[in-house]
């Protein structure tokens, strides 16, 4: 039996080519149970369409096993090699893990794949290594490629045709929908939707947009005056087009929004602005749906695609607070979705509801701008300062090309997800640790990911929200410019404020509820009924397979699809989306899932056993 070895001993690019000679060999004489006995018994294999046509996660042998069994007479993967130009494969620390990373590529009866090789010492595997986490993603559709690169259009077509119709006349054909229905519809043209569409054209399937905005971008440019991107610009590009090189590491609102409006342009997305969806609803015998939009001019149409993509993110539906009393107030109420700057409140009271990112930017602008500020805290919040919440992209500031570092990131199954992010969250406090002590001083309850300390993007994975990157408004609670209420402490709402439970009155002129929007199968419930939306299921927050409920992948509701997160979010997943509905289109795979395919919720997660919470 070969001996677990130090990894410093052996060199990482002929280790993980003897394991994938091993493995190739084992799954090509159908010898499942060799094949998995090269994974540890504490391994993960994600996988992104390449075996499965879902995304999902296996945790534990056992699970895999099931899915080899299930999957390698259909999908037949082989020719495994460390994938050539790109990243080598090396010896980096993953989730506290020490271990072998490569990069890998592949073939299946679907097309060209490529993944993740994370290889552990453990007596057994070949070269005393073993396979830890495992990442499979389908790249290319046989038969069904991108339409980029050496297959992009030539543009022939538009030179020497004098007196015909030239490139605009056909874009402009092409976008009033007057003599066809559109394959797919996405609702929502902010960078969710836009980049999907992006993605469904490269794919070549015909894609319409529609946003009840006047201007692509718009999403972004309505918002608050000093809004700007918390995320580094290195981390953002969206899909087949990144941004020039002298864009600022932290984009502006009005900057983000004239990209978007380029980039709908220059990737030839199908656009119908001042378009708001009404209603909808689904023909289950001609299998398509009907959905109902008021263009600018006052006219309507049904629209009958086959597939709608719901590409609103969290902001769809604001919600309003509840408190007693709110038709009482006699000053201004607001949510936070339309304030724009506090100057017209200067010399004035002002109350906001809610410490999330949002609460916190206008109760800042507010402050500044020289209003009397109090922010409400309605349960605890977890804070972090903005350089220390790039720690969770770190892994873009190596000198890997983006690609690459997308691939390494999709190679998280939950349980690695969530130690990792414990062992950030924890260097992230202990580092803003004098911010976070001042504010509790000030009264002010803090989080860091309840129930396992796993820090703000697991907190938003699970539940949308709930943290705030600080820009300066926790400096200004600590030293006090920022009143602080607790929402425990309110009575109820009257004419001049808030009147609280000692009896107390704090006047208010105005009042900005930051505090959020329904959730996406609420907003599906609303325009299209109860039954789709309960056929459909919930979405966001993870499911009893590791994977956001669904997210980016098939749905119980045929040709219903969900895209949103951040910008890293778009990019790495609208491929895969596009290559699902392509997919159902050519016949390759059904429009939903079979029952037992859909991971129950009830169905336990494994945890990581392998490392201990250190840095």
């Amino acid at each position: 039996m070969t001996q677990a070895i130090e990894l410093d001993s052996v060199n990482p690019t002929e280790v993980a080519r003897d394991w994938l000679k091993a493995f190739e060999a084992a799954i090509v004489a159908d010898d499942i149970a060799s094949a998995s006995a090269l994974m540890v018994d504490d391994s993960h294999w994600r996988d992104l369409l390449a075996l499965t046509w879902h995304i999902e996660t296996f945790s534990g042998r056992d699970r895999i096993e099931k899915m080899l069994r299930a999957m390698l007479p259909v999908m037949r993967p082989r020719k495994f090699v460390v994938a050539p130009g790109r990243t080598a494969p090396r010896i980096v620390k993953r989730a506290g893990t020490r271990t072998i990373e490569a990069i890998i590529a592949f073939e299946t009866e679907a097309g060209t794949a490529n993944g993740i090789l994370r290889l552990v010492p453990a007596a057994g595997g070949p070269s005393g290594l073993k396979a830890w986490v495992l990442l499979t993603a389908l790249d290319e559709i046989r038969g069904h490629e991108e339409r980029i690169g050496k297959r992009r259009p030539r543009g022939e077509e538009w030179s020497g045709g004098f007196g015909g119709e030239n490139w605009l006349d056909h874009r402009q054909k092409a976008i009033a929908y007057e003599d066809r229905e559109p394959t797919v519809v996405v609702i929502g043209g902010s960078q969710s939707g836009l980049g999907v569409a992006a993605s469904l054209n490269i794919h070549g399937v015909d894609t319409l947009v529609i946003d009840r905005h006047e201007r692509v971008g718009d999403a972004w440019r309505k918002r608050y005056h000093n809004l700007t991107l918390h995320n580094e610009v290195w981390v953002d590009d969206l899909p087949y087009m990144p941004f020039p090189a002298n864009y600022p590491v932290y984009i502006p609102r009005d900057k983000i929004a004239n990209w978007l409006e380029f980039y709908a342009d220059t990737m030839e997305i199908n656009i119908w602005t001042s378009t708001e969806f009404t209603s909808g609803g689904y023909d289950k015998r001609a299998g398509h749906y009907e959905i109902n939009v008021r263009r600018a001019d006052g006219s309507t149409r049904t629209l009958k695609p086959r597939h709608v993509i719901f590409a609103t993110g969290v902001s769809a539906i604001p919600i309003m607070p509840d408190l007693p009393g709110i038709e009482t107030f006699a000053g201004e109420l607001l949510h936070s979705s339309q304030f724009d700057s506090g100057k017209k409140w200067k010399g004035r009271k002002a109350i906001v509801l809610g410490t999330g990112n949002s609460g916190h930017d206008v109760a800042h602008d507010l402050c500044v701008s020289g209003v009397d500020t109090t922010i409400v805290q309605r349960s605890s919040t977890l804070i972090v300062s903005l350089k220390e919440a790039q720690r969770v992209y770190e892994l873009y500031q190596e000198p890997t090309p983006t690609a690459d570092n997308d691939l390494i990131g999709l190679a998280s199954p939950y349980p690695v997800l969530v130690n990792g992010y414990r062992i950030s969250s924890a260097m992230c406090k202990e580092a803003d640790r004098p911010l976070l002590d001042g504010l509790e001083k000030r009264g002010f309850r803090l989080d860091n990911g309840p129930p396992d300390d796993t820090g703000f993007q697991m907190k938003y994975l699970r539940r949308g929200g709930g943290y705030y990157f600080n820009v300066g408004c926790s400096d200004l609670i600590v030293e006090g410019r920022i009143k602080l209420l607790q929402h425990h402490d309110i009575e109820r709402v009257v004419p001049e404020g808030l009147k609280m439970k000692d009896g107390s009155v704090r006047p208010a002129d105005v009042i900005v509820a930051a505090t959020g929007y329904k959730n996406q199968q609420d907003v599906v419930r609303h325009f299209m009924g109860e039954e789709i939306a309960e056929q459909l299921g919930e979405v966001w927050g993870f499911g009893g397979d590791g994977e956001l409920k669904n997210m980016w992948r098939r749905t119980p509701q045929p040709g219903m699809w969900f895209v949103g997160g951040g910008l890293p979010h778009v990019r790495i997943y609208s491929r895969f989306v596009a290559k699902q509905i392509k997919a159902v289109e050519e016949g390759l795979i059904e429009p939903t899932l079979p029952d037992d395919r859909r991971a129950p919720d009830k169905e336990p997660l494994v945890e990581l056993k392998r490392t201990t919470v250190t840095a």
